[in-house]
């Protein structure tokens, strides 16, 4: 158990997607107190919200290993497969589930006022639009170019 802690802290790809994720949840904190003039920890640990962290953690990750191994090397291939699949999937599918979940409380609402059911809301903020996509893709190439060139 010491061996994999000792191998997981010293591979710098893993701990710059690491960071790269948590770079992006704090700039999503920050956004959110400018707009709202509160805190919320909800959005540090939830999802959706500019820039996205599944891009930007995807894209460092694509990015790192592109860097470390080579851009035609069969690693760099599987991350940016990955990447380009979180990415979709971020202003695809999760975003339209964010907007059924929109419609679904606005009904439940309706329907509630009526006096005919009592559930709880769904949670609305699931996905991205493609700018916080975008927004996080360059977030984590650039982390990953940062770490990279750095050393």
């Amino acid at each position: 158990m010491e061996k994999i802690f000792i191998e997981l802290v010293n591979n710098k790809i893993f701990l710059v997607t690491l960071l790269t994720w948590l770079i992006a949840q704090t700039i999503k904190v920050i956004i959110g107190i400018v707009r709202h003039k509160r805190f919320d920890f909800r959005w540090f640990v939830g999802t959706g919200g500019m820039p996205s962290s599944h891009a930007a953690g995807a894209s460092c990750l694509a990015a790192s290993v592109g860097l470390k191994n080579g851009f035609d090397s069969v690693y760099f291939a599987l991350a940016a497969s990955f990447a380009i699949v979180v990415m979709f999937d971020a202003q695809g599918v999760r975003r339209a589930t964010g907007k059924q979940a929109r419609i679904l409380n606005k009904v439940m609402e309706d329907i509630y006022w009526q006096g005919k059911i009592h559930e709880g809301r769904l949670r609305e903020l699931v996905g991205h639009t493609p700018v916080e996509v975008i927004a996080g893709f360059a977030l984590g190439v650039l982390i990953a170019f940062a770490a990279f060139y750095r050393s």
